[in-house]
């Protein structure tokens, strides 16, 4: 399994846990619950941005960002569904954002360095 591959299983993994973490209605307590519910969603899709990056090394970096953002956003919506007594926060979103930029920004610095084209 060549490393491609294996980026891409880990970013559907990735993926699965952290909607599926998200839309729980209690989910289980995890050890990084003691830095903040923010830095949880911004380590899941800092995660997310990397993985991606390398799992799709010619997409945009752009619509790697763009999709991995509309996640975000899609997940802050589907926790305004009553019954998963889960909070929408904006914030939330940005901080998602935020986390993707930052990741995205340090792949295209590094691809950059070593003569690839901006995508």
């Amino acid at each position: 399994m060549n490393r491609t591959t294996l980026t891409r299983v880990a970013l559907v993994v990735a993926v699965v846990f952290a909607v599926t973490m998200a839309l729980l209605p209690k989910p289980p307590h995890m050890p990084i619950d003691q830095y903040g519910d923010k830095f949880g969603h911004m380590l899941a899709f800092a995660t997310m941005a990397l993985l991606a990056a390398l799992s799709f090394p010619t997409a945009r970096l752009f619509r790697i960002g763009e999709r991995l953002s509309f996640l975000g956003a899609m997940i802050e919506v589907l926790q305004s569904i009553p019954s998963l007594h889960r909070d929408c926060d904006i914030h939330d979103w940005i901080a998602d954002t935020l986390a993707i930029t930052v990741v995205l920004l340090l792949v295209w610095v590094a691809r950059r360095g070593r003569g690839a084209r901006l995508n």
